[in-house]
């Protein structure tokens, strides 16, 4: 190129460049002649998210009772929706406000701080409830009910991200009969939660959120909803020969409520709730009013009807308490959820009419599973027992004080742990790796204890990898035990009778059983389908995140389903 060439071509590129930066830096006209910037369309989010949680939903029962479910419930979510057939518990123990906690954080409890429904403070030897807090009041009752709120949850809730991502203008609610299935996934910074006061059968808060009830829910208290179906009596949905999923109705393996001669139905709820509306718990009758009340809220509280994406998180508590006194295999339960399924069917038909089909988004888990009654194993042939924790418990520290001359040192076998005494051990200098190992040695002579294992060492420990992770998960270093305590599949903690077995259930163990949960979601910005692959309960609030395009908790160690989204 010549010199003539080599000139022109740098005033061009000189020139282009002297143009384009005045173009950037050209002033904006003022008056008439501005450019008016026009915000692009809005971000797409569904008006409203509703997370339901059954609680003690094991998998099974979404095919369990499947011929016997109508169109529009558990099958339309099924049908419309996308099932994760093989999501799963990622730590031990397996309880409610753990399972709760888990669904909304994306984490386990070795983050959350949320060890169990209730655990030992290490430092200081006292008993704590997952929700309890003395700092606050009840709200709507005149008992202690009320004195409840997130404290002890110490990350945040997909729910809590969603309030920061909209600059605090979506509305969260939570609802739940039992107090820690509504405070815990509402999150910290949740508008309300409200659970069932036994006393006045009235729902309650605290002031945590509020110092006064709004009025649709006085409203809502005022209609005295609990007295009124548990006049109704629990009636089988259908005749009784027509339960071919369960066992005989009378039969040992069932608790019957105090008052009755035995564990069948009809239940004469309407001779035993006087003086105790918390019946209703136990009873289908707790779905109705929970699903009574969500309704309710959606209505006084406009849900899904603002400029922001709402969310109402609900836990349906009823199916475990009627799973812990009759067990997995009742006619109780599959009357329980032949009704919830009628139920959960006409709440989509609510929702479609108030919110519009395609403008919501629903997911339905369980916070754990439950174990089928060890007798009625033992009756079929199947290995299972009960493991007497209490008279462990005793045997313990008969053995510790023979040798350190000190009585008291196992304060308690909760969640099956072995929570030590750190006020004497710490005064008495005593080495705790000596403790633990003594511990260890007796608890593995225990013919239902497949393995005991020192928490801080579990990474070390001869044992599988799947209960190696699960033990290392639960293990929160202030509120958990220092030895887990692992039974054989099939046993769980209970005491004997003279039948042979304890009447009803449990969960909180590893076991498939307590640890397989249903997961689907339907609606907008879900895909239909079906996955099998391995997804975890950790999995669900980091994929409603990236459904609502927002953070995930901040101690979220889950991954989004991607297969699940639009």
């Amino acid at each position: 190129m010549n010199i003539k060439n080599l000139l022109t071509l740098i005033l061009a590129i000189t020139f282009a460049w002297a143009s384009a930066q005045t173009k950037v830096n050209k002033p904006v006209a003022s008056g008439a002649a501005a450019q008016i910037q026009t915000p692009s369309a809005e971000l797409p989010r569904p008006k409203l998210v509703i997370g339901l949680v059954v609680d003690q939903m094991r998998w099974d029962y979404l095919y369990r009772y499947y011929n016997r479910y109508q169109t529009n419930g558990f099958k339309r979510l099924l049908n419309e929706g996308f099932s994760c057939e093989n999501t799963q518990i990622d730590y031990i123990p397996t309880v409610t406000a753990a399972g709760h906690t888990g669904i909304y954080t994306g984490s386990v409890p070795a983050i959350t701080g949320i060890a169990g429904n209730d655990w030992i403070v290490q430092a200081t030897g006292k008993s704590m409830y997952c929700t309890q807090d003395t700092t606050v009041q009840t709200v709507g009752s005149t008992s202690k009910a009320g004195q409840m709120s997130p404290r002890n949850l110490l990350t945040t809730t997909v729910t809590d991200e969603l309030k920061l991502a909209t600059n605090f203008r979506s509305k969260v609610i939570g609802i739940a009969i039992k107090d820690r299935g509504g405070i815990l996934p509402a999150g910290h910074t949740a508008d309300a939660a409200y659970w069932f006061d036994d006393k006045t059968g009235n729902w309650i808060t605290s002031t945590y959120y509020m110092n006064d009830l709004p009025q649709w829910i006085k409203d809502f208290n005022d209609q005295k909803l609990a007295e009124s179906y548990l006049k109704l009596d629990w009636n089988s949905l259908y005749p009784i020969n027509t339960y071919l999923q369960s066992t005989p109705d009378s039969s040992r393996y069932e608790g019957k409520f105090k008052g009755t001669d035995a564990p069948t139905l009809p239940v004469k709820t309407s001779a035993l709730y006087k003086g105790n509306l918390g019946i209703i718990r136990a009873t289908p009758y707790g779905n109705t009013l929970t699903l009574d009340l969500a309704i309710a809220a959606i209505n006084g509280e406009n849900l899904g009807q603002h400029a922001v994406t709402d969310f109402l998180a609900v836990s349906l508590s009823t199916p475990d308490y009627i799973g812990h006194q009759f067990g997995v295999n009742a006619v109780e339960i599959e009357d329980t959820y032949l009704r919830l399924d009628r139920e959960l069917a006409n709440f989509l038909v609510y929702l479609d009419a108030k919110v519009g089909k395609g403008n919501y988004t629903i997911f339905l888990s369980a916070d754990h599973g439950a174990a089928h009654n060890t007798a009625f194993l033992n009756d079929h042939k199947i290995p299972a027992g009960v493991w007497d924790d209490g008279a462990v418990l005793k045997d313990l520290n008969k053995l510790l004080l023979d040798k350190y001359k000190i009585d008291g040192l196992v304060l308690s076998l909760n969640d099956y742990q072995v929570n030590f005494n750190h006020s004497i051990t710490n005064y008495l200098h005593l080495n705790m790796d000596d403790v633990k190992n003594d511990c260890i040695a007796y608890l593995q002579t225990q013919p239902a204890i497949a393995f005991a294992v020192d928490m801080k060492k579990a990474e070390t420990a001869s044992i599988p990898e799947e209960l190696r992770k699960r033990i290392v998960n639960g293990y929160n270093i202030a509120n958990s035990g220092e030895v887990q305590i692992i039974l054989k599949p099939g046993y769980f903690t209970g005491h004997g009778s003279a039948d042979g077995g304890p009447t009803g259930t449990t969960h909180g163990t590893w076991n498939p059983y307590d640890t397989h949960i249903p997961l689907i979601f339907m609606g907008w910005g879900i895909q239909h389908g079906q996955l099998n692959r391995e997804t975890h309960m950790t999995d669900i609030a980091p994929t409603i995140a990236a459904l609502l395009h927002i953070q995930a908790p901040n101690g979220n160690i889950g991954k989004t389903i991607s297969e699940v989204l639009k």
